[in-house]
């Protein structure tokens, strides 16, 4: 005997009447009114992940890993855990979406840069895999895309390809290419700090010189994105139906005056970066690591 489910009372265009008769269908919405794909929770799992293993290796390291370390890779896990759960959670809002490129792109990559995790694993894993990231960190093809101006382009010039042609709306109609665009951010932010301010090693990294006019040609290109994106509201991004021209104008000062402030962050850990290496204390540990090795003979 087959059961049949009872009709449903509709729910009006308002909502649900205030008595609670009536019941809602529809599935959860994400951004751009399509439907949530599994438990809300689920993006926070990969952000857990990487919280807990960094702390087990943090634990590992027998030569005493730095707590500032640890307390910023945390604080990057944990805009990374506000952007992909209470701001994941709000409406299709230019706003909202501006905030997430500015936590996914340029704080949380920072925190997460600053935790050097890739001097960890060297602190802790065996010798072969030491030895196959070093031979990553020496590859040309790194060397490249790690470049800041390289990093830069792939940074700015990718959020600008997003604003100004109609990926935009197409990621707000296609779940994948939404959250491809928000890994995308991620990836370049940490790319950009990285070869800015990282304080893992990086062969071949330019000189201060140059990465200080990545970060000035970067940040120039932040706030000319974004003074056009003000001008042009209500028209960009392409695509969009019936866009909220006083949404995205807010959504263009967010992204000016969050941006100025990501960007001083970055630069105060730039010049960080450079004094502790240029450190008297660094330049004599480097020379007595550098000192060869007298041995007697007989």
């Amino acid at each position: 005997m087959t059961a049949v489910a009872p009709d449903l009372p509709a729910v009006p265009p308002g909502g649900p009447p205030a008595d609670g008769s009536g019941w809602s269908v529809l599935p959860p919405l994400a951004h751009g009114g399509h439907a949530a794909v599994g438990p809300g929770w689920l993006p926070l799992l990969p952000v857990a992940v990487l919280a807990v293993g960094y702390l087990l290796a943090a634990v590992r390291d027998r030569r005493g890993w730095d707590h500032r370390r640890t307390v910023a890779w945390l604080a990057g896990c944990a805009v990374l855990a506000v952007t992909l759960g209470p701001l994941a959670q709000l409406s299709d809002d230019p706003r909202g979406h501006m905030a997430q490129h500015l936590l996914l792109g340029m704080l949380a990559p920072l925190g997460l840069v600053l935790g050097a995790p890739v001097t960890l694993l060297l602190h802790v894993a065996p010798a072969p895999t030491r030895r196959r990231v070093g031979r990553l960190l020496r590859a040309r093809c790194l060397h490249l895309i790690a470049h800041p101006v390289t990093a830069a382009l792939l940074s700015t010039g990718g959020l600008a390809l997003v604003l100004l042609t109609p990926l935009y709306a197409a990621a707000e109609r296609q779940p994948a290419l939404h959250h491809a665009v928000h890994l995308h951010y991620l990836a370049a932010g940490y790319l950009f700090a990285w070869s800015l301010a990282g304080p893992d090693p990086a062969p071949r990294r330019p000189g201060l010189a140059v990465r200080v006019g990545a970060l000035l040609a970067a940040s120039a290109g932040h706030a000319v994105l974004a003074k056009y994106l003000y001008a042009r509201a209500g028209i960009l991004p392409p695509g969009l139906t019936d866009p909220d021209a006083a949404a995205f104008r807010s959504a263009a000062q967010l992204m000016y005056y969050g941006g100025d402030a990501a960007e001083l962050l970055l630069a105060v850990a730039l010049f960080a970066t450079w004094y502790r290496r240029r450190s008297p204390r660094a330049i004599g540990g480097l020379a007595s690591r550098q000192r060869p090795v007298v041995t007697r003979t007989s």
